[in-house]
C-alpha cells in the first residue's frame, strides 16, 4: 500500500494541474472568441468597388462607359443633367459594421446555455482530472493488491504520463490540420498535456522519495527536465502549461533535498529555469509569467541566509544571473526585451530590477557586509543605472536602487562595533579588526561610486526625455542618494560627533548641487526641468544644513532641519512647484519628530542658565524659521503644506515658552514635579499667546491660527483651574508665596485675571457672547481668588495653609470682597459696561451670602456688627447709584414745549 504522503502529494499535483488547465482553457476560449469576431468584422468591412457615382434617379439610364461630361444646366429650373462620372479608381470609405448595404447586420452571439457548458466545457475539464487521478489510483490499486513491484509501478507511471503527453500532442496536431473548427471553449490538448505532466512529476518523485530507486542528483535532473519540457510545450499549448512548468521547476529543489545542500548546483539550475521562463515570457509576451518567475527567484535567495556559514559566492551568482537575464529579456526597450512606448515607466521592467536589488541587499546584510556581497551589490546598482540610462522603461528601478543603498549603509552605520574606528575628526582608511566588520575602505569606495554615479547620471539625464516623470526620478535619486550616504557614513565613522572633514564633504556636495542648479537654469525649458532644478536647489540647501550639523554640536541638527524648511519655502517662491511646499512641510514634520524623541534637544547638556540655554536655540530658532516659512508659503496659497508649517510654528513657540518656564522653575532639573511658580508662568504666557493669535487670525484668516487660539485658551484654562486652583493652591498645600505684595499670588492669580479679561474683550465680537463671557467669568474668579489670598497672606505670612482663621480675618474677607464689588460697579458705571456691573452684582451677592452663612455664625461682638453695618451701607449706596445715576442715564428727557 502506498504511503500517505504520496497520496496527498499526488492529489495536490493533480488538482493544481487541473486548476491551471481550467484557467488556460478559459483564456484560450476568450482569445478564440475574439479572433472569430475579428474575422467576421474583416469580411463584413471588406471594401466593394461601387459603380460610378451618379444621382440615384438617373443611374439606371446612364451609359456604363460614359467618358465625357455634359454641360451644367443653364437655369435652375432646368432638368438636372447627370454629372460626369469619375474615371479615377475611387473606393468608398470603409463602412461601419451593420451600416453598409452589402453587409447585413450581424446577429449578436448568444451566450452558451447550461447544456452547452455541460457538454463542451465541464465534461472536458472533469475528464482531464479523471485521467490524472486514474493513473494515480491504478498505481495505488496495483500496490494494494501486491501485483507489481516498485520498479514496475514507476515504469507504468512513466508510460501513462508519456501516453497522456502523446495524446495531447496528437490531438493538438489533429486539431490544427482538421477542416473542422475546434471547440473554442475546451482546450483538450492542453488539458491532456497538463495531466501527463502532473503524472510525470508524481512518478519521478515517487521513484526518488518512496522507493529509493533514484539518487538525489538523478531525480533532480529528471524533474528539471520535466519542468523545462513543460515550459517548452507551453509554446504550443498556451499559458496553462507555462504556469505548471514554472511552478514545477521552482518547486523541484524542495522535493529533492539532501543533508548538505549544494548551492552552486541549485543556483545554476535556477538560472537555467529563469532563462527558460523569461525566454518564454518574452516570446509570448506573458507578463504574468515573468512576474511569477521573479517572485520565485527572489524567494530562493532566503535558503542559507540564516546560517552561520553563509556561502556568499553562490548567492551572489544567483542575484547577478537573475539580474542579467531580466535585463536581457524582461526590460522593455533594452536588448531583447519587448518594445514599449518611449517616455513611460513600465512597472515589470522596474520591478524586476527592484526585486533583484532587494535580494542582493539581503545577501549583504546577512553576510555582515562581506566584501564579495558588497561588490556584487555595487555591480547590480551600477547595472541599474546603466540599463535605466538606455531604457527609460526601467527608470522606476532608480528608487529601489537608492532605497537599498541607503538601507545597506544605514545598517552598517548602526551596527554595534565597539572595535571599529572612533575618530571625531572624520574617516580613516583601514580594515576592520574582524571579518564580520568588513573593510572600511571598501565601503568608502562603494559610497563614492554610488554618490558619483547617482549624482552625475541624474544631472546628465536632464533633457534626454520628452516625459516629465523620468528626469524628475533621475534628479530625485541624484539628490537624495549622496545626502543619505553622507549621513550614514557620518553616523558610522564620526558617531554623530563634531567632524570637520565631514563638514567639508557636505560643503563640497552643496557646491556640486549648486553648480548643477545654475547649469539647469540656463538650459532651455524641457519637460520636468523646473522640478529637477528645484530638487537640485533643495539638495544644495540640504547639504549646507548638513555641513552646519557636522561642524557644530548635536542640537544644531534640529536647527538645521528647521532652516531647511525655511529655505525650501523661499525656493518655492522662486520656483512655484507644489512639491517644494510639501517638502517644507516634511522638514517641519521631521523637526517635530526630532523633539518628540528628545524634548531637551541636547539631552543633559541643556545647562542651568535661565533663558539663554540650548532650549532657546533648539526651540526658538525653529519657531522663527517656521513663522518665516509660513509667511513665504502664504504668498502663494493657503493649502495643506502652509497649515502644517503654521502648526509647527505655533507648536514650537508654545514649546519654547513651556520648556523655558520649566527650566527656569526647576533650576535646570526638568524632571522634578511642577510648582506654583511654573503653573503661574505657564498660565500667563499661554494666555498672552492666545491673545496674540486672536489678533493675528483677524488679519491672516488662517484656520490654523483660529484653531490654535482656541487650543491655547483651553490649555490655559486647564493649567489655571487644575494647576493654580487645585494642584498648587496655597490654601490647600504648604507653599511659600513670598513677600507681602510682590509675590506668587500676584503672578499666579492677579496677572492671569487681567489676561483673561483682555482675552474676553478680544473675542467678544468674534466668537460669540457665551465664549467671551465664560472667559470673563474665569477672570472674575481669579481676581476674587487673588483678593482672598492676599488677605490670607496678610494674616498668616508666606505659608497660607497653616494657622486658625480669626474673626478679624473673616471680617476683612467680607470688607475686601465688598470693596472689590464696589470697584467693579464703579468701573461698570464709568465705562458703561454691563458685564462689569453684572460681575459686581455677583461679587456682592457672594458677600451677602458669606455674611449670612459664615459671618453670622463665626463672628462675634464688634466684628459681627461692623460686618453687617458695612454691608448695609454699601448696599444702600449701590441702590442710590443705580437710582440716581444709571436710571437717570436710561430716562429719555421730555420733549420741549412748543408754543400754541
Amino acid at each position: 500500500m502506498l504511503d500517505g504522503p504520496f497520496d496527498v502529494l499526488a492529489l495536490i499535483i493533480a488538482i493544481i494541474a487541473f486548476l491551471i488547465a481550467i484557467k488556460a482553457s478559459s483564456q484560450a476560449t476568450e482569445l478564440r472568441r475574439r479572433l472569430n469576431l475579428l474575422e467576421e468584422k474583416f469580411h463584413a468591412l471588406r471594401p466593394v468597388q461601387p459603380p460610378p457615382l451618379m444621382p440615384a434617379q438617373v443611374q439606371a439610364e446612364a451609359p456604363a462607359t460614359t467618358t465625357a461630361a455634359e454641360p451644367p444646366p443653364l437655369a435652375p429650373q432646368a432638368e438636372t443633367a447627370p454629372p460626369a462620372p469619375i474615371t479615377e479608381d475611387v473606393s468608398p470609405p470603409p463602412l461601419e459594421p451593420g451600416t453598409g448595404a452589402d453587409a447585413p447586420p450581424r446577429v449578436p452571439e448568444a451566450a452558451p446555455g447550461f447544456e452547452e457548458r455541460l457538454g463542451t466545457r465541464w465534461v472536458v475539464w472533469i475528464g482531464g482530472l479523471a485521467l490524472a487521478l486514474g493513473g494515480f489510483f491504478m498505481v495505488r490499486y496495483s500496490i494494494e493488491a501486491g501485483l507489481l513491484g516498485p520498479g514496475v509501478r514507476v515504469l507504468l507511471g512513466g508510460l501513462f504520463a508519456a501516453a497522456l503527453l502523446g495524446a495531447g500532442e496528437w490531438t493538438r496536431r489533429k486539431e490544427s490540420i482538421s477542416t473542422v473548427q475546434a471547440l473554442p471553449i475546451a482546450n483538450i490538448p492542453a488539458i491532456l498535456t497538463a495531466a501527463g505532466t502532473a503524472v510525470a512529476f508524481a512518478t519521478i518523485y515517487a521513484a526518488y522519495a518512496l522507493y529509493g530507486l533514484l539518487v538525489p542528483a538523478t531525480a533532480f535532473v529528471l524533474l528539471g527536465i520535466v519542468a523545462m519540457g513543460t515550459l517548452a510545450a507551453a509554446l504550443l499549448h498556451g499559458p496553462a502549461l507555462a504556469g505548471l512548468g514554472v511552478v514545477g521547476a521552482f518547486v523541484t529543489p524542495i522535493l529533492v533535498s539532501s543533508g548538505k545542500p549544494d548551492y552552486w548546483a541549485l543556483y545554476i539550475y535556477l538560472a537555467i529555469v529563469t532563462a527558460a521562463s523569461f525566454g518564454l515570457a518574452r516570446i509570448r509576451l506573458w507578463r504574468w509569467l515573468a512576474v511569477t518567475t521573479i517572485a520565485f527567484a527572489v524567494l530562493w535567495i532566503f535558503p542559507g541566509l540564516d546560517t552561520e556559514e553563509l556561502q556568499v559566492a553562490p548567492h551572489a551568482f544567483h542575484v547577478i544571473a537573475g539580474f542579467v537575464l531580466a535585463a536581457l529579456l524582461v526590460v522593455c526597450g533594452f536588448m531583447f526585451g519587448p518594445s514599449f512606448e518611449d517616455g513611460e515607466i513600465e512597472p515589470v521592467s522596474s520591478g524586476a530590477f527592484g526585486a533583484y536589488l532587494f535580494a542582493a541587499m539581503l545577501v549583504v546584510l546577512s553576510s555582515a557586509h562581506a566584501d564579495l556581497a558588497l561588490i556584487a551589490f555595487t555591480l547590480l546598482v551600477a547595472g541599474t543605472l546603466f540599463v535605466a540610462w538606455r531604457a527609460p522603461a526601467a527608470t522606476g528601478a532608480l528608487g529601489a536602487a537608492a532605497a537599498t543603498v541607503f538601507i545597506v549603509f544605514a545598517e552598517w552605520a548602526v551596527r554595534a562595533n565597539p572595535d571599529m574606528l572612533v575618530l571625531p575628526g572624520g574617516a580613516m582608511p583601514g580594515i576592520g579588526p574582524t571579518a564580520i566588520d568588513s573593510a572600511v575602505t571598501l565601503h568608502l569606495v562603494a559610497a563614492a561610486i554610488f554618490a558619483a554615479g547617482f549624482g552625475i547620471a541624474g544631472f546628465l539625464a536632464q533633457g534626454r526625455s520628452n516625459s516629465a516623470i523620468i528626469p524628475v526620478v533621475w534628479s530625485a535619486s541624484a539628490v537624495a542618494t549622496p545626502i543619505a550616504i553622507l549621513v550614514a557614513l557620518y553616523a558610522r565613522i564620526a558617531h554623530l560627533d563634531r567632524s570637520i572633514p565631514f563638514a567639508i564633504l557636505a560643503v563640497l556636495l552643496a557646491a556640486a548641487f549648486g553648480a548643477a542648479t545654475e547649469a539647469l537654469t540656463r538650459r532651455e525649458t524641457r519637460p520636468g526641468m523646473a522640478i529637477s532644478t528645484a530638487l537640485f536647489a533643495t539638495g544644495t540647501l540640504g547639504a549646507m544644513t548638513l555641513a552646519l550639523t557636522f561642524a557644530l554640536e548635536k542640537g544644531w541638527l534640529t536647527i538645521a532641519l528647521a532652516l531647511m524648511s525655511l529655505g525650501t519655502a523661499w525656493i518655492s517662491l522662486q520656483r512655484p512647484i507644489p512639491f517644494l511646499r510639501w517638502l517644507a512641510a516634511i522638514f517641519a514634520g521631521l523637526v517635530t519628530a526630532r523633539i518628540a524623541y528628545d524634548p531637551r534637544i541636547v539631552g543633559d547638556a541643556v545647562g542651568t542658565t535661565p533663558i539663554f540655554n540650548w532650549l532657546l536655540w533648539g526651540y526658538g530658532l525653529p519657531a522663527a524659521s517656521f513663522w518665516a516659512a509660513s509667511i513665504f508659503l502664504r504668498r502663494r496659497a493657503d493649502d495643506a503644506p502652509l497649515r502644517m508649517v503654521e502648526t509647527a510654528a505655533i507648536l514650537f513657540t508654545a514649546l519654547l515658552a513651556f520648556m523655558e518656564i520649566r527650566h527656569f522653575a526647576t533650576g535646570g532639573r526638568m524632571t522634578v514635579a511642577p510648582s506654583l511658580l511654573e503653573f503661574a508662568l505657564q498660565a500667563c504666557v499661554t494666555l498672552a499667546m492666545a491673545i496674540g493669535l486672536e489678533r493675528l487670525r483677524l488679519r491672516s484668516r488662517s484656520i490654523v491660527h483660529n484653531v490654535g487660539a482656541v487650543v491655547l485658551t483651553a490649555i490655559a484654562g486647564l493649567v489655571s483651574v487644575f494647576g493654580l486652583l487645585i494642584l498648587e493652591n496655597p490654601l490647600l498645600w504648604r507653599t511659600d508665596v513670598g513677600g507681602a505684595v510682590f509675590n506668587l499670588l500676584l503672578l499666579g492669580y492677579a496677572l492671569p485675571a487681567v489676561l483673561l479679561l483682555l482675552l474676553s474683550y478680544a473675542v467678544v465680537e468674534q466668537r460669540g457672547k457665551v465664549y467671551a463671557n465664560t472667559i470673563a467669568g474665569c477672570a472674575l474668579v481669579f481676581a476674587l481668588a487673588y483678593v482672598t489670598l492676599e488677605i490670607r497672606r496678610f494674616y498668616h505670612g508666606p505659608i497660607l495653609s497653616t494657622g486658625p482663621t480669626t474673626g478679624a480675618e473673616q471680617y476683612t474677607y467680607s470688607i475686601g470682597w465688598l470693596a472689590f464689588g464696589v470697584v467693579l460697579l464703579g468701573v461698570g458705571i464709568l465705562v458703561n459696561s454691563e458685564r462689569a456691573r453684572l460681575a459686581s452684582a455677583a461679587v456682592i451677592a457672594l458677600t451677602i451670602l458669606k455674611a449670612f452663612v459664615i459671618d453670622m455664625s463665626t463672628l462675634t461682638g464688634v466684628y459681627r456688627a461692623l460686618s453687617f453695618m458695612c454691608l448695609g451701607v454699601v448696599l444702600v449706596a449701590i441702590g442710590w447709584l443705580y437710582q440716581r445715576i444709571l436710571f437717570r442715564r436710561q430716562v429719555t428727557p421730555p420733549a420741549p414745549q412748543t408754543g400754541s
